[in-house]
């Protein structure tokens, strides 16, 4: 028997997307090797969504409920985790490949001294130990990682599993007598993304623009063809670099690691360090002018032409098609 623990992230007292996914991947090992899966939840009034997680195969939730806990915090947040992990003895432990998993999950790993894997695509139990699949070389190609020791850790990339169907169970819900340590970084501001738009992390569909954009005025185009299909906005390092939107937007390796089902380049050429970010996703479509550009040769379907022009044309045939 195999016990699997996960750390939970939430927004607003609900359960992040790729949160619930997670759980239902850990259900799914934890079943294949008659084990149990206990959901870590830290943040202040957390026992308000510990019940949601039972829905999704979770067995256990321990919360650790402190106002401290209300916005991550490195060191509070991985002293915590630490003595969690050290109370409960998991054989593993699984995080999403978020902006707080990344850190936490590195900062966790060498505090206790055992082997991480970062941005996993597939995950897998087999003779005892933890195998995944994770890119390497910029997403060129990928690798299968045997994790040894105990705990084996991992990070998954959002958007790898889907989300699992609900059922009735009810969770066991353990309040953690953990007591925050006092954090060297202080926050001071919070700076909200932009309002009715999912993080790029999360997103199921995103339309991004490329330095081909040129200039912030032209991002409009941009935005209203995500808003018209409910998509996020994304854009190119050129593009934030040029000052056409702001760096939470950028996708590719010195950005966001995204993995939606839709992905619309728009302008983009298709480097490498974008492509590390992306290249994942269901299904890509570019626009762009150059016919030779590299993102053509990994697009499922590739428009050559002025966005200008096909961008807006493309916006109001959706339009016209949802109206249907």
């Amino acid at each position: 028997m195999m016990n699997i623990l996960i750390v939970a992230e939430h927004a607003r007292q609900t359960p992040k997307k790729y949160s619930i996914e997670l759980a239902g991947c850990a259900h799914e090992l934890a079943k294949a090797v008659k084990g149990e899966v206990t959901a870590v939840l830290l943040g202040e009034n957390v026992e308000k969504i510990a019940q949601e997680f039972g829905h999704y195969g979770v067995s256990k939730v321990i919360t650790a409920s402190h106002p401290a806990f209300n916005n991550y915090s490195s060191e509070a947040y991985t002293d915590a985790l630490c003595k969690i992990i050290s109370s409960e003895k998991p054989n593993i432990v699984l995080g999403t490949a978020s902006s707080m998993g990344k850190d936490l999950f590195a900062r966790v790993a060498a505090r206790l001294k055992v082997g991480l894997a970062t941005d996993c695509t597939e995950v897998r139990i087999e003779n005892g130990s933890l195998i995944v699949r994770r890119p390497i070389y910029a997403g060129k190609a990928l690798i299968d990682v045997v994790l040894k020791g105990t705990p084996q850790m991992a990070t998954i990339r959002p958007n790898t599993y889907p989300i699992p169907d609900p059922h009735s169970n009810s969770p066991q819900v353990v309040r953690a007598e953990v007591v925050p340590v006092t954090p060297l970084a202080q926050l001071k501001e919070i700076i909200e993304a932009e309002s009715g738009m999912v993080d790029l992390t999360e997103a199921d569909r995103i339309v991004s623009g490329g330095r081909a954009i040129g200039s912030k005025e032209n991002f409009e185009i941009i935005r209203e063809l995500a808003k018209t299909i409910n998509a996020s906005v994304g854009a190119s390092r050129a593009a934030v670099d040029a000052g056409y939107i702001s760096h939470d937007h950028q996708v590719g390796q010195t950005g966001k690691t995204v993995n939606p089902s839709l992905y619309i380049a728009c302008g983009i050429s298709g480097s490498i360090q974008h492509l590390a970010g992306m290249r994942t996703s269901k299904i890509i479509v570019a626009i762009n002018k150059d016919a030779e550009a590299p993102i053509f040769s990994k697009a499922d379907y590739g428009i050559v032409g002025d966005l200008f022009k096909i961008v807006p044309l493309l916006t109001e045939k959706f339009k016209q098609l949802l109206k249907e």
